[in-house]
């Protein structure tokens, strides 16, 4: 008998990992897919319905899989919405927190953008289309610096990062 075990690479671990995640969506899918044709068939929707992921692998190196579309999980049933949720991405570069937001079929003026100190919210409503995403931002920001720009569908959202130094101390009480 040899004892030796053999050291799986990061590939072997990354196809084992795909494997399961890909058995999981399958049968997610499925289940989803015939809830949206029994709901077609009686009539309950109206206009099309998108379902997507991407899965990737962040810094930590824990895998995230990330869903979009107008199709949103309750329990083990579908629900269809109104409004699309967008793929965005979410850099850090230079003190700055870069958001880039899938917003196309809008003009700039139909969308509607708010920042707060950890989450930044984007709404769209256009002609035939209506977004509309949360995003939990990886540190604080300052909402008055919020920079946005649309082009070709994409919406990208630079945010200034809050320095350490620029922290809330809170504000002293004295004791009477």
């Amino acid at each position: 008998m040899d004892f030796r075990k053999k050291r799986k690479s990061i590939f072997d671990l990354i196809d084992e990992m795909m494997n399961e995640f890909m058995k999981e969506f399958t049968s997610d899918f499925t289940a989803i897919e015939k809830e949206l044709e029994d709901m077609a068939k009686r009539g309950y929707l109206k206009g099309p319905y998108v379902y997507g992921v991407r899965v990737t692998i962040g810094p930590d190196g824990v895998p995230r899989v990330e869903e979009f579309g107008n199709v949103k999980r309750e329990g083990d049933k579908p629900v269809i919405t109104n409004e699309m949720e967008p793929l965005v991405d979410v850099f850090e570069d230079n003190g700055e927190i870069i958001v880039v937001a899938e917003v196309p079929g809008v003009s700039k003026d139909d969308i509607e953008i708010k920042v707060k100190p950890k989450q930044l919210i984007i709404k769209a409503k256009g002609k035939d289309r209506k977004y509309y995403k949360t995003i939990d931002l990886p540190k604080e920001v300052i909402p008055e610096k919020a920079k946005a720009s649309y082009k070709n569908g994409v919406l990208e959202v630079r945010l200034k990062a809050k320095d350490v130094s620029e922290k809330d101390e809170g504000v002293e009480i004295k004791v009477e």
